[in-house]
């Protein structure tokens, strides 16, 4: 749930500033909102400082540390990190111009200029000449060499002579000689790619110096809040005034900490006003937990006036993403291989996303055992052999509780009613969450309306998709689902005595929503057509390696690799989509909140 904010004062004397920020960021409890916006402007220095140091941790988080640790500070090493990646940009830069100028200079051959400055001081003319290719044998010198094609249907032609007349056909265009000769511009290139070498290996030395950065960067951040704290305060000679954010079970233990620190100070919170934008501490219940995670990592945080939606993310996200991947084998590598990278998997994205895949594992291996589903091979795969493979395969098919072939019409069709089932409980959940949140006010019963209409809609899309019952037929709820539902969207969408203007209004506001809805509705057949897509891709894969003799071990292991990454990014792309798109826009969710980050001694990287 949402933490209930307070909006806290703290008063005191102007020479007690220093030890009240001290208290105040030793307790780690108010999220500071400055007195003065204008002023609240963080050490420009060492923000700066900051950004720096974190570049050269990413930098050099690709290098592997080799040789001798130089002996500087983390602010000299990042400097030189800076310094260096600029530097080697600069000079990639440069080969590549170097090399296509190698290209483009591929005609001249390796001819060096000098050799023609000698020619010229001996006295032997050299001139290079575009000549139309039919004339070529017309060209009159003591010397005539093709050196080859030219743009223009013409060919590049040099011509010498010691004092003889040289003469060339109509049409030809002399050719000035290139600034550069191609001997040249390689020894140039091998200077940078020495230079390009010896940047590489200075940087594995000061791969060494990674903990100590990574060890000052705190410092950095707690003086960068320090001086942001300070400037925020009240500029006044006689009183010490902070304002900010606190938990509301909190700010007792915010004036008893003061107290105990010594400072006569006063503390004062009062509840947020309507104009107020507090900012957004959830507290989630063990089980929702993970969820935290993925929030972390699409950097979205509801309003502090928005719900939770956490535990619907918690409870629907692995159902989808089960259905996604819809694979059992599959299932056991996203619980096994976090399980046993757990600790990396944490220190590089948060325990949370580990245990949010391990969750989506732990969920497609029952939807895998539903389906009996593992790695591409099912029931009917078993029974195509002969033994106990047969034998197999038909227990396995007896314990099948959803018998999925992509060739089969009705399969599929099975599996599109499960994913507009599923979607049509979806987004009336939001919808009725959303009224839930609302009441008592009577556009609740708005909401109320689109979560009866969405069961509506599930019946036209059952029609028009399915082949399912008629939408209109009275016999069946489809229709009662679209009267009710409507009635309450119109008529409460601006609820109103005036009964024409209610309806006016409610209408104006309703078309493009419904039609939205119908489409939300719609997007949940993805579950269906990604999981399929990928059980044929496994399969396809299977059959490749069992005709592929040796070879099939890689096949298998390439093919299910390329299948398991097609399913990461399917969560994302649709499992991720569903909650945040459509369930959130159904929800009436808006994500515009910010995170509640108290002043304190231990800042986190974010």
């Amino acid at each position: 749930m949402i933490t209930p904010m307070r909006k806290v004062f703290v008063v005191a004397r102007a020479a007690d500033r220093d030890p009240l920020l001290a208290a105040l960021r030793d307790l780690g409890a108010v999220h500071l909102a400055p007195v003065d916006p204008a002023r609240a402007v963080a050490d420009a220095e060492t923000v700066a400082r900051i950004d720096r140091v974190s570049r050269a941790i990413q930098i050099l988080a690709e290098v592997e540390a080799r040789g001798s640790a130089p002996d500087l500070s983390p602010a000299e090493a990042a400097e030189e990190v800076l310094r260096i990646q600029r530097e080697s940009v600069e000079r990639a830069g440069r080969l590549s111009a170097l090399h296509l100028q190698l290209e483009q200079l591929a005609l001249w051959g390796e001819m060096r200029l000098e050799d023609f400055q000698a020619l010229q001081q001996a006295g032997v003319r050299v001139a290079f000449y575009a000549v139309p290719r039919k004339a070529v044998d017309q060209v009159q010198a003591d010397c005539v060499h093709v050196l080859g094609p030219w743009p223009g249907r013409r060919a590049l032609v040099a011509v010498a002579g010691r004092g003889a007349e040289i003469h060339v056909p109509e049409g030809s265009e002399p050719v000035a000689l290139p600034p550069r000769d191609r001997p040249g511009i390689r020894a140039e290139a091998s200077e940078i790619d020495a230079a390009l070498a010896r940047d590489g290996q200075r940087l594995a030395e000061l791969a060494h110096l990674v903990p100590a950065m990574q060890k000052a960067l705190p410092a950095l951040r707690e003086r960068a809040a320090w001086t942001l704290a300070a400037r925020g305060a009240l500029d006044d000679p006689h009183l010490a005034a902070i304002q900010g954010w606190a938990p509301a079970d909190r700010v007792d233990a915010i004036a008893r900490g003061l107290a105990s620190a010594g400072l006569d100070a006063a503390v004062q919170s009062l509840e947020p006003s309507a104009e107020d934008d507090p900012p957004t501490l959830i507290q989630y219940p063990a089980w929702v937990r993970p969820i935290e995670g993925l929030f972390k990592i699409l950097n979205i945080q509801p309003g502090y006036r928005e719900m939770d939606v956490s535990a619907g993310f918690m409870i629907a996200l692995p159902i989808f993403c089960a259905m996604l991947i819809g694979d059992g084998g599959y299932g056991l590598l996203f619980l096994i291989l976090p399980a046993l990278l757990y600790r990396r998997m944490a220190a590089a994205m948060g325990p949370q996303v580990a245990q949010l895949l391990m969750v989506i594992g732990l969920v497609t291996i029952v939807w895998g055992v539903m389906t009996m589903s593992f790695f591409g091979f099912g029931p009917a795969d078993l029974r195509k052999g002969q033994g106990v493979w047969e034998s197999l395969g038909n227990l396995l098919g007896s314990l099948q509780l959803l018998a999925i072939d992509p060739k089969s019409r009705d399969s599929r069709n099975m599996l599109m009613q499960i994913c507009f089932i599923m979607g049509a409980i979806h987004l009336s959940i939001a919808h009725l969450w959303r009224a839930r949140f609302q009441w008592p006010d009577l556009r609740f019963l708005n909401n109320v309306g689109w979560a009866v209409l969405l069961w509506g809609t599930f019946g036209v899309v059952r029609y028009f998709v399915l082949r399912g019952p008629v939408w209109y037929d009275w016999s069946t709820p489809t229709p009662y689902f679209l009267t009710a539902g409507g009635a309450l969207v119109v008529l409460f969408a601006e609820p109103s005595w005036n009964l024409p203007k209610a309806v006016a209004l409610g209408l104006a506001g309703s078309v493009l929503p419904a039609i939205a809805t119908l489409s939300d509705t719609l997007s949940y057949i993805r579950l269906m057509a990604v999981g399929l897509a990928g059980g044929v891709l496994a399969a396809s894969f299977n059959q490749m390696a069992l005709n592929a003799g040796i070879l099939g071990i890689p096949i298998l292991l390439f093919g299910h690799g390329l299948n398991l990454g097609l399913c990461v990014i399917a969560l994302f792309a649709h499992g991720v989509r569903l909650n945040v798109l459509e369930f959130s826009s159904n929800a009436g969710m808006e994500w515009s909140g910010y995170a509640y980050e108290p002043f304190s001694r231990n800042v986190e990287e974010t």
